[in-house]
């Protein structure tokens, strides 16, 4: 294990549960202007203005309203409201498709009131019940995220649910994840839609994979087993040795480029995202967007030493 995997990643993730560290990083218009590389805005505006970008270039789009760990169940309502907003926004630019959206919302089920300590799990489902039903009649997928491991259990158990009514919702399965290989098999079985990413939180070696090259094994394995099942594989990584074997295991499966689709960020590799796109691709950029952006922008320091330095560089440069 390197000295970031080792070192570096916990000391950022430890960052990024620090309110003094955010309430710091929020004020300071530097840090603000530097992180709009990763985030598209803080209003749906701003969201929709690349979406609009993104379409043009041939590219598929999912779209986060920033927020998580919702304590409060008034916030989570906002949350909820922000999301039908931003839905009746995105259904106004609905084309005619085929079987896959071009237009998706990502939803993380912690800042629908899963953590509420009295009925979190109802609470956030009845919540995501209500974005999908909004969805459905605009026209847009919705894919739940992955958070914390401590969240697997609940939130599986509530895609399940919405998957009775809504069979088209997705969700993200961490590749780091030890059990994730056994919650592929399930899915796949049940030709649902999985996000496939490699994860970006912190976890115990009871648990988890904590080695790169373990992930990244762990990975294959996962997106072995969702090729060859019945659902529809989402590829989420800017890894080069991932991306180069999916079509691979694609096609030794009995599958095109039509039958999966790669995932990345906003602002990461975009000339790969082009790339692959102009190729026949399907490619997804998952774009967020919000004033909470704080969560988000530390894991994606976390996830790759290139973004902790482009980041520092930036800061640098800006100082001056």
């Amino acid at each position: 294990m390197g000295f970031f995997e080792r070192v570096g990643r916990p000391a950022i993730l430890a960052a990024g549960r620090s309110e003094r560290l955010r309430r710091s990083a929020e004020r300071l218009p530097v840090t603000r202007d530097v992180v709009h590389r990763f985030i598209s805005g803080e209003t749906v505006e701003q969201a929709l203005d690349t979406v609009a970008q993104l379409r043009n270039s041939g590219r598929l789009v999912s779209v986060d309203y920033l927020g998580e760990d919702v304590t409060d169940i008034d916030m989570a309502d906002q949350t909820v409201a922000a999301y039908l907003r931003l839905l009746d926004a995105l259904g106004t630019r609905v084309e005619p498709a085929d079987k896959v959206r071009p237009l998706e919302v990502s939803v993380k089920l912690s800042a629908l009131g899963q953590a509420l300590p009295r009925d979190g799990d109802k609470i956030a489902l009845d919540n995501a019940r209500v974005i999908c039903l909004r969805a459905q009649q605009v026209g847009v997928w919705v894919t739940v995220d992955a958070e914390d491991h401590h969240t697997t259990d609940s939130t599986l158990s509530i895609v399940r649910d919405l998957r009775v009514e809504f069979d088209w919702v997705g969700t993200a399965l961490q590749a780091y994840l030890r059990r994730t290989e056994g919650d592929c098999r399930d899915f796949a079985a049940a030709g649902a839609r999985i996000r496939l990413c490699k994860g970006a939180y912190d976890a115990p070696a009871s648990v988890a994979y904590r080695d790169r090259d373990d992930v990244t094994a762990s990975y294959l394995r996962c997106l072995e087993i969702l090729m060859a099942g019945d659902g529809y594989p989402m590829v989420a990584s800017h890894d080069p040795v991932i991306v180069a074997a999916a079509p691979v295991m694609a096609a030794e499966n009995g599958r095109s480029v039509a039958d999966f689709e790669y995932q990345m960020l906003y602002g990461i590799r975009d000339a790969e995202q082009r790339r692959l796109a102009d190729r026949g691709n399907r490619v997804r950029v998952y774009v967020p967007f919000g004033a909470q952006w704080y969560a988000y922008f530390v894991r994606r320091l976390a996830e790759r030493p290139a973004n902790l330095t482009f980041f520092l560089r930036a800061l640098v440069e800006r100082g001056h």
